[in-house]
């Protein structure tokens, strides 16, 4: 299977899960243990939510993690900062990478916008080095702006 009929196929899954779910924790819940039991070479995959201008850890899956996350540091705080997608090769080699895990090799992290703010990122690990390419860059941002236009079709508010 490639990449591109992986990642619509797992749209088709979030979209089932999350479109007529209004609650965001929950949403985040199940699309956190989609993407663990879906994506291959993972080894956490989880939410951080924008709380009081810091990252807090919200539903995950895999070992425990950090809890709070200042923004600008590691690479969850400087996707939030730069609203920008993080997508990092060799994690050891990125300034002020927070290891919560040290097994962790390589990472990417997608901010999750409401209203021109982010309000989360998605941040995916892997103990593999540059596990993830282009195309899962693609398939996850395309997630990313479904999981936006639910919690707007349901008057999310932050």
């Amino acid at each position: 299977m490639t990449k591109n009929t992986f990642y619509r196929d797992l749209y088709t899954q979030v979209e089932a899960l999350i479109t007529d779910e209004s609650d965001v924790i929950a949403n985040m819940a199940n699309v956190s243990a989609l993407l663990f039991e879906q994506l291959t070479e993972v080894n956490w995959v989880g939410f951080y939510r924008m709380v009081n201008d810091e990252l807090v850890l919200g539903p995950f899956q895999g070992k425990v993690a950090c809890i709070r996350i200042p923004l600008g540091r590691g690479v969850c705080g400087t996707a939030a900062i730069e609203n920008k997608v993080q997508r990092i090769a060799d994690v050891h080699e990125f300034d002020g990478h927070i290891a919560c895990d040290a097994s962790t090799n390589s990472e990417i992290v997608l901010p999750l916008m409401l209203n021109d703010k982010v309000i989360a990122v998605l941040d995916i690990d892997s103990m593999a080095f540059n596990r993830f390419d282009a195309d899962d860059q693609i398939g996850l941002e395309k997630l990313i702006c479904l999981f936006e236009n639910v919690m707007i079709k349901h008057g999310v508010i932050n």
